[in-house]
């Protein structure tokens, strides 16, 4: 199928705009926020959306049932780069790829082998977030310091990546069958670029804080690949893309405002 320039240049817009916005929320607020935004639908929304637009709602539909399930693939990538990103620069941001890229693809080789149903690919992530928030417990929280703005090559760097993943996972959709699609659209479209960006401009540090909060915001992500996989097919793609916003900010607000009381109230604990 003939993709229409317009909705090229759509992803294209779209991509570049949210590695920006999750950039900028790292160096304004702080790289904890950041990990928790990163789970939230971003990267994986552009991509069902245009699967949807593209070949059909109800392929992306039965797409985002694999989605569940293909979280685990991206917690497995941020555990990769976590545990082979420990030099700062260019060095690290190559070896924290190298890791983390062959992790998420044995994952998902393993995954893509299964035949998921909603209740199946929800629990499937929900065990591995508990995996992996428990072995990230000692990992400390890095502050990355703003450092007055984005430059140019940042800037390129950050589209590029974007814009290239998206493009190659709704372009791959075409001509593979929906497991691989599904997993595929779980890929940190929006995280890696920030990841790489982050590591390279404030060190591994912070990099490390943001995979350490990142399978809390998770949960979002399920919410709103469960919510357009039975949206999608009933009520068409923009009502299905809202309905699965809704869904995943009341989680993420609930989640932010759950952890704020606990905190609270272990502070008032004797």
């Amino acid at each position: 199928m003939d993709v229409p320039l317009g909705w090229q240049l759509a992803k294209l817009l779209t991509s570049v705009g949210v590695v920006l916005g999750l950039s900028v929320v790292a160096e304004r607020l702080s790289p904890r926020m950041a990990g928790l935004l990163s789970g939230y639908p971003l990267g994986t929304a552009i991509a069902l959306f245009f699967m949807g637009l593209e070949i059909s709602p109800d392929f992306a539909a039965e797409s985002a049932v694999h989605t569940l399930a293909g979280f685990s693939a991206t917690l497995a990538l941020g555990g990769g780069y976590l545990l082979c990103a420990r030099r700062d620069g260019l060095r690290g941001v190559l070896a924290g790829s190298a890791g983390g890229l062959i992790a998420w693809l044995a994952a998902s080789l393993l995954l893509t082998q299964v035949e998921f149903t909603r209740l199946t690919g929800t629990l499937t992530t929900l065990v591995a977030i508990l995996i992996f928030l428990r072995l990230y417990r000692r990992v400390p929280d890095i502050t990355a310091r703003p450092r007055g703005g984005f430059s140019w090559p940042a800037l390129v760097l950050r589209a590029a990546l974007a814009a290239g993943i998206v493009f190659l996972i709704t372009g791959l959709a075409h001509v593979v069958p929906t497991a691989w699609a599904g997993v595929m659209a779980a890929f940190p479209v929006t995280m890696y670029p920030f990841l790489v960006i982050l590591h390279l401009t404030h060190g591994a540090a912070p990099v490390a804080t943001v995979i350490k909060h990142y399978p809390a915001g998770l949960g979002s992500l399920l919410c709103y690949a469960l919510c357009v996989s039975l949206t999608y097919e009933r009520f068409g793609l923009l009502i299905g893309t809202l309905a699965g916003f809704v869904v995943a900010t009341a989680w993420l607000l609930a989640w932010t405002r759950g952890q704020a009381w606990w905190r609270a109230r272990r502070r008032a604990m004797p």
